[in-house]
């Protein structure tokens, strides 16, 4: 037996699958032997505010990132829209894989589609990029907050509490409830997160070795896309309290990103939206593909929303 590899990993029904799907994957190509470390994060256990509101996407990873730092693991498996744009030092994102659906799903046990909702129905969703994609639709309906893991959430639309809700399909479909999506949203509809969909691996910077090996594993495509839509939201300061969207997409050698913003607090505020296109083929072209996105976004006004 070679290595042997501990990943740090939520214990949320999702984020157990996407570690176990890593650790088949490792054992199946490498001489590696791979166990998992379930954790509880501070996101998991607060569910009663906004993560805008208690200190961001961060609160998802910390608790890994320790068990990197003292040794108790040498990888953190992550949803990477999950993932702060800036990593604290001394940790990298050594891999990107494939991205699965990334679109945002419709559920509802009673209504098709966001269309069929009845006048001033409630729609839960915590996402402030929801929420202000969702008004720019629908400007009838009622938000209402909605935290948790995945089966809370479904969970508390079967109990009545809302009319309907909205997730990312990658999730439903991971955990083989597909059969709960009523409707997907396109892009255009309801654009994004950047990364959303994809797998992020980090581990520590020094992880030398560690991080050759995974490098084998990067699914370029998306490592490439996913990297022009988190540098959108790192050239805008970006945190889960930016109502920010970044999504790009592949049209032969040329990457296509659109990026959408809307104003935290002034959600009837219109959203304002850009599209970037050119030949991507490294990092550095992906940056900038991203930067470029970001300043139109800055020249349409975004300085005003961003203030907020």
């Amino acid at each position: 037996m070679g290595t042997k590899i501990v990943i740090a990993t939520r214990e949320s029904r999702l984020a157990m699958w996407q570690a176990e799907h890593v650790r088949d994957a490792l054992t199946a190509r490498f001489d590696v032997e791979v166990a998992l470390l379930g954790m509880t994060t501070r996101g998991d256990q607060i569910l009663d505010r906004t993560l805008a509101k208690v200190g961001g996407k961060g609160l998802f990873v910390k608790e890994l990132e320790t068990a990197l730092e003292e040794g108790r693991a040498q990888l953190a498996v992550h949803s990477l829209k999950d993932v702060p744009m800036d990593l604290p030092e001394g940790f990298v994102l050594a891999a990107v894989w494939e991205r699965e659906d990334p679109r945002d799903a419709f559920v509802s046990p009673r209504h098709a589609s966001l269309e069929a909702l009845p006048h001033g129905s409630v729609v839960g969703t915590s996402s402030l990029r929801r929420v202000t994609q969702l008004l720019a639709l629908r400007p009838d309906l009622r938000v209402e907050p909605l935290r948790g893991n995945l089966d809370t959430r479904l969970r508390r639309l079967d109990e009545g509490a809302y009319d309907a809700i909205v997730l990312a399909a990658a999730g439903l479909k991971r955990l083989g409830l597909a059969a709960r999506i009523r409707a997907l949203f396109t892009p255009a509809q309801m654009t994004p997160a950047a990364g959303q969909g994809a797998l992020g691996l980090e581990v520590r910077s020094d992880a030398t070795a560690l991080r050759a090996l995974l490098g084998q594993t990067i699914h370029r495509p998306t490592f490439l896309a996913a990297h022009a839509e988190r540098a959108v939201s790192r050239a805008l300061g970006g945190s889960c309290s930016m109502p920010l969207a970044a999504h790009a997409v592949w049209a032969g050698e040329q990457l296509v990103l659109d990026a959408a913003l809307g104003h935290a607090s002034e959600h009837a505020r219109p959203l304002l939206r850009t599209r970037e296109q050119a030949a991507v083929a490294d990092e550095a072209a992906a940056r900038a593909l991203g930067e470029r996105a970001a300043a139109q976004l800055r020249a349409a006004g975004a300085g005003g929303y961003l203030a907020a």
